[in-house]
């Protein structure tokens, strides 16, 4: 199999169009947001055209993080073919506050059997300065993923969703992991497995996420394992597109730095890239953030593995973000405003929405 980690969004969409130019079978893409802007309708035109080339099109896009798109903007593509999906409206009910953060916020697009992209960009040219975080692979996996997609297009619907714990199973073959995860309390199922994981670190513990607010079983997870020795390092954005979650996340900052977990920055833009590295031996490329929102409420996926060539590029991948980052500022953060502080505890009990 051929692997590449790519970082650079432009490169990353440039690679996808082409990719998509060249299908000869079907594409099959899934995303959160898919933007009415020059590259959505990049996008968009490059599908269309596969689709009046005979190309299965299948297309399934969050109805929340769609923005403007609607049915009317794929009119062409649907005319000669093509299927597009918006998972789940957002409906007024009582079960708003919670059922609304209940998202497909997984990013995957299939081509072939044969090419498969899984990570954390979505198709928007809002975002093409954002450090991301994509794996694209050529080989058997893409089958897997196929199936994974089909599964996924088949169950949602506009309005509902079928039986989402029948076709959200964890797969396992060789050396590598799928967990799809679904919106659950109890499950959590990448929650569980990102504990286990961190519990069994034994060297280095390497997070990378947008937004960064675990909760207390993961918080206490990284603090032991920088108790017991374990390099842990997070590195998040200095300013992500969330001001709320930058506030709110603050609040923990003190506790964990006490503890060994060391937290850094990354100062360019923005980082949206979501990885975990463990003992620089497993790594997780995913969807999901490192947040109360993405483990209890999203459909999010996660490829884990222990493939050497992969590891390597990630480790490329990790040495320039820690080459474009700032160290936390223990004494800064004792120092910070008044007003921050009091906005930490305003924000505290909506933690689990952000």
């Amino acid at each position: 199999m051929e692997f590449l980690v790519i970082d650079d969004t432009l490169r990353l969409y440039d690679m996808m169009l082409n990719d998509i130019a060249n299908a000869k079978s079907y594409v099959y893409l899934e995303t959160y947001k898919f933007a009415n802007d020059h590259m959505g309708i990049k996008f968009k035109d490059t599908l269309t055209r596969k689709a009046r080339e005979g190309v299965e099109v299948k297309v399934l896009i969050d109805s929340w993080g769609r923005g403007p798109v609607s049915e009317t903007f794929f009119t062409e593509m649907i005319d000669h073919g093509g299927e597009v999906k918006f998972f789940e409206k957002i409906k007024i009910s009582s079960d708003l506050f919670t059922r609304g953060h209940r998202r497909d916020h997984r990013k995957i697009m299939v081509i072939d059997d044969k090419i498969c992209y899984i990570g954390s960009a979505n198709i928007t040219g809002y975002n093409l300065n954002w450090r991301e975080l994509v794996l694209r692979f050529r080989g058997e996996i893409a089958e897997t993923f196929r199936k994974v997609f089909a599964q996924n297009f088949e169950a949602f619907n506009p309005y509902y969703i079928k039986d989402k714990l029948s076709y959200s199973r964890n797969m396992k073959f060789e050396d590598y992991e799928i967990i799809r995860d679904v919106p659950s309390i109890p499950l959590q199922r990448l929650k569980k497995k990102y504990t286990q994981l961190i519990r069994s670190a034994k060297s280095s513990i390497l997070i990378e996420t947008p937004y960064f607010l675990p909760g207390f079983l993961l918080r206490k997870a990284l603090m032991d394992a920088g108790k017991r020795g374990v390099d842990v390092k997070v590195i998040m954005p200095k300013h992500s597109d969330v001001r709320m979650v930058d506030i709110l996340r603050n609040k923990y900052f003190g506790m964990m730095h006490k503890n060994n977990v060391k937290l850094l920055f990354y100062t360019p833009h923005n980082l949206h890239a979501k990885l975990m590295i463990i003992d620089k031996k497993t790594f997780s490329i995913t969807s999901a953030n490192f947040d109360y929102r993405s483990f209890r409420y999203q459909y999010e996926i996660a490829l884990i593995g222990h493939e050497p060539e992969i590891l390597s590029q990630l480790e490329d991948h990790v040495r320039e973000t820690l080459r474009n980052s700032e160290e936390f500022d223990y004494r800064r953060w004792i120092n910070r405003p008044k007003i921050e502080k009091i906005f930490e505890y305003i924000l505290l009990p909506f933690r689990h929405l952000f």
